[in-house]
């Protein structure tokens, strides 16, 4: 039904060219000389100088369905070896799981539907830009679009997700008073500081809240040599079930802050906030998806989907968003990224019958 060579040529070339947020032209150019190649007509959305969407729609540019997927990856942790390695069936490179392997099994599936079906296309499909920075794609594409449902191709082990935790991200710093090491105070040290405010919210999210996940990141101080440090800045990422209110929490949060720290001496923003959802298994495409599952006698287990993603960007514009891609999630963002493309066969397979089936 798909062609498996063509897809995992794709595949290859796709993890080949190196697309980190705000620099996927290389990738975008790639893929529109690969459509125009397939005779597949697509409109470019953009989104900024040099940098846009790739849009496919039926002919008459009306449909309630759209697969998602996002062409950007964060930046390598080797430049010089973030390219594709192959071992049997699993295929390893940067972008190879988040999510490289979701948007070629995507493309693959409207190839191979329009060549088994000779038909126009019932549904859409959009590539978008910024997904691990901004969001900026799927900002513009919830924006200029206009659809109902989408199926976004992140890595869920080709399981459904119809709910989505929120995600918070939270800037932090601190500050002290740079002095002679040997003078060191512990309440004028920044880093010290900054120790004492994240024990206060971790405190409280294993105390209050212990099903939240939290991330602390990127923690550094300024250059001090041999003498305390002025300041200590930190990220924290919060991913929350869709029970926890996000206004309500950060509010108790940043009381708490407050109450054991002065004004000048910590700073608190929140640099991300994305509201989590849950849709009803009962729905048009969930129940279509469970009845493909059940019909192939696949395993069917739908859960939550807990890291950040475009899904919120586009619930908060009205449109409803199943999470549904190949791969495993554990494995993104790592050096040792890898996707096994029998998973991604799969997943170009699942796609097509969706479409077949609607």
């Amino acid at each position: 039904m798909i062609n498996k060579n063509r897809l995992k040529q794709l595949l290859i070339d796709m993890i080949n060219i190196y697309s980190p947020s705000g620099k996927e032209t290389e990738l975008t150019d790639y893929l529109q000389a690969f459509f125009k190649q397939n005779k597949l007509d697509f409109e470019y959305e953009e989104v900024e100088s040099d940098r846009g969407n790739l849009i496919i729609m039926p002919e008459d540019g009306d449909c309630d369905v759209v697969f998602v997927g996002h062409i950007d990856t964060v930046p390598a942790f080797d430049y010089e070896n973030y390219e594709t390695d192959i071992y049997d069936d699993e295929i390893y490179g940067l972008g190879a799981v988040d999510m490289k392997g979701g948007c070629a099994a995507m493309i693959e599936s409207f190839l191979s539907f329009r060549e088994n079906t000779k038909k126009d296309f019932n549904t859409g499909l959009a590539l978008v830009v910024g997904e691990e920075e901004s969001g900026d794609g799927a900002y513009a594409l919830s924006k200029d679009y206009s659809f109902k449902w989408a199926i976004i191709g992140e890595p869920t082990n080709l399981q459904p997700c119809y709910g989505h935790f929120g995600y918070v991200e939270i800037a932090l710093a601190a500050f002290g008073q740079k002095v002679h090491a040997s003078l060191s105070k512990p309440d004028k040290n920044a880093v010290k500081k900054m120790m004492d405010y994240l024990s206060i919210i971790i405190n409280y999210i294993e105390k209050d809240a212990n099903d939240i996940i939290y991330n602390i990141r990127d923690l550094s101080s300024s250059q001090a040599g041999f003498a305390t440090p002025d300041r200590c800045e930190a990220y924290l990422d919060l991913h929350l079930p869709t029970r926890y209110p996000i206004g309500v929490l950060t509010a108790e949060i940043e009381d708490l802050i407050f109450r054991n720290f002065k004004n000048e001496e910590v700073n608190y923003s929140l640099e991300t906030i994305h509201h989590g959802f849950e849709l009803t298994e009962k729905g048009l495409i969930p129940k279509l998806i469970k009845e493909i599952f059940q019909k192939n006698k696949y395993d069917y287990t739908p859960f939550f989907f807990k890291s950040d993603s475009d899904a919120p960007i586009l619930w908060q514009s009205g449109i409803k968003p199943i999470i549904l891609g190949p791969g495993d999630i554990s494995f993104a963002h790592t050096k040792e990224e890898f996707i096994n493309f029998q998973e991604v066969v799969k997943a170009s397979e699942l796609y097509l019958s969706i479409m077949n089936e609607l």
